[in-house]
């Protein structure tokens, strides 16, 4: 699996591909310039209950610390993954 990013000046998503196929996607609009906010998670069908929305939800975490980014997960998935454990402490906007 491979998760791609396309940023789109204030808004962006990231994009889960599994044998060239769309498998999900995650889309977040800026906040100001240190803050991104998650507003929507989607898996395909196909894919799900097979790690696809954690892996973007991982892969959102991995680019805000690259960013020295914070995360408001306003989607309610994302917001549990991000909730559930202290991985992402430290990118979780509270």
């Amino acid at each position: 699996m491979e998760i791609e990013r396309e940023d789109q000046g204030n808004s962006g998503y990231f994009k889960a591909v599994v044998d060239g196929r769309e498998a999900g996607k995650m889309t977040y609009t800026r906040s100001g310039d240190n803050q991104i906010t998650i507003d929507h998670t989607e898996v395909n069908s196909e894919y799900q209950g097979q790690g696809v929305g954690k892996a973007m939800v991982e892969k959102s975490a991995e680019y805000a610390r690259q960013e020295n980014l914070k995360i408001r997960p306003q989607c309610s998935y994302a917001k549990k993954v991000m909730e559930r454990t202290s991985d992402f402490d430290d990118v979780l906007q509270n």
